[in-house]
This record gives C-alpha cells, structure tokens and sequence, in this order.
C-alpha cells in the first residue's frame, strides 16, 4: 500500500486559510479519497488540552520556551496518534497548521531561533515533514480586516496584535526560502481563484 499524503496549510490569523482547507477536503471528497482533517494545536485529548492553555488570554505571563514546548508537545502526540498511521495506512492527511507555524509564530516572531525551533520540530515529529504545505499569503492589514468582518474574538495569540503578525508574515517568508515543499499562494484574490492554485498543485504530486 502507497504511503498517504501529508498536505498542510499555513498563514497569519485571517488569511483565509481555513476557507482553503475546506475547499480541498470537499474536493477530496468528491474524488472519493481516503482522508482525515487534524489541526494543531490539538487534535488528541492531550493535544486539545494543550491548545486550551495555549490560547486562553488569561494565561498572558507564559514566557516564549514554554509556549514553544508546549506546541511542540502537541505535536509529539498527534503525530504519533494519529498522523503516522494515517500515513501509513494510505490515508490522505490534510492538517490545519503543523510545524511551519512554530516557525513563524515562536522561532522568528518571538525570536527564539529557526534552527534550534527546526531542531524540536524535527525531535517531536520524529522526521515527519508534510509532502506539501500551502502558505495562503496575505498582508497584515488585509488579515486583520478580514478578521474584523468576522467579528472573531482575538485568542491568546490573535490578541498579540499587528505588530506581531507582521513579524509572523514575515517568518513564514523565511521558511519559504528555505522549503521548497512550501507553495506561496496568493490570497489576496477570490477563495476560487485560490482554490485552483491548490488544487493544480495537489493533482501535481498524484
């Protein structure tokens, strides 16, 4: 049996991100492919207690190792219970979020390293890098309009502000440069016209 794909999805709080991921999961449907959807932080009953600690705006004096640990603990679990044998059995694997958040989000926004975050990235998911990951682009201000539109309130995260995510933006530019499994999609345009980026680049990889 043919090991299945690992596709994630990536971008700044607004991006339009999750919009994407759904479109892909209903195309797969449609196609009749063996899938599941996870997302990080979360996914296991360890994984989903984590993510609550991890957004909850009361816990605003974590200090930055933790909150990396804390995500990279997550995903040691959804990876060994759940991503893994999905894999292995065949099944598609789309996952909203993986390690090129940390990335962004812990080793350049907050400054603690892209080499020693890679280094844990690569320690908690044991090698497991996605076949594929689309990076939905789209500036700060779009994302923060986006998200307004929406009237979402702000996790721990969202909470940090424009300032942060631009810095975020601009640590997923980095991780682009360096990983070529990284697809930069402009989302900027119509969720269809996306769309049909994405899905030109999933029927590459058939």
């Amino acid at each position: 049996m043919d090991r299945g794909l690992f596709i994630t999805f990536e971008g700044i709080d607004g991006s339009g991100k999750s919009t994407q991921f759904n479109l892909l999961k209903e195309y797969l449907e449609q196609k009749g492919v063996d899938y599941i959807v996870v997302r990080e932080p979360g996914g296991t009953t360890i994984g989903e207690k984590i993510r609550e600690i991890l957004l909850n705006k009361k816990n605003d004096k974590m200090v930055s190792r933790a909150e990396l640990l804390l995500f990279e603990a997550a995903r040691a679990q959804i990876v060994e219970e759940k991503i893994k044998p999905s894999l292995e059995a065949g099944t598609t694997v789309l996952c909203d979020r993986f390690f090129d958040s940390t990335i962004a989000y812990q080793g350049y926004a907050r400054d603690l390293g892209l080499d020693r975050v890679m280094d844990l990235n690569m320690y908690a998911t044991d090698g497991l890098e996605p076949d594929v990951t689309f990076l939905i682009n789209v500036t700060p201000e779009e994302a923060l309009r986006r998200r307004g539109v929406r009237g979402e309130a702000d996790d721990r995260m969202e909470a940090l502000g424009m300032g942060f995510q631009a810095k975020v933006a601009n640590g997923y530019h980095e991780a682009a440069k360096r990983y070529s499994r990284i697809k930069v999609i402009d989302g900027h345009r119509t969720p269809d016209e996306i769309f049909e980026d994405i899905k030109s680049s999933y029927e590459a990889l058939l």
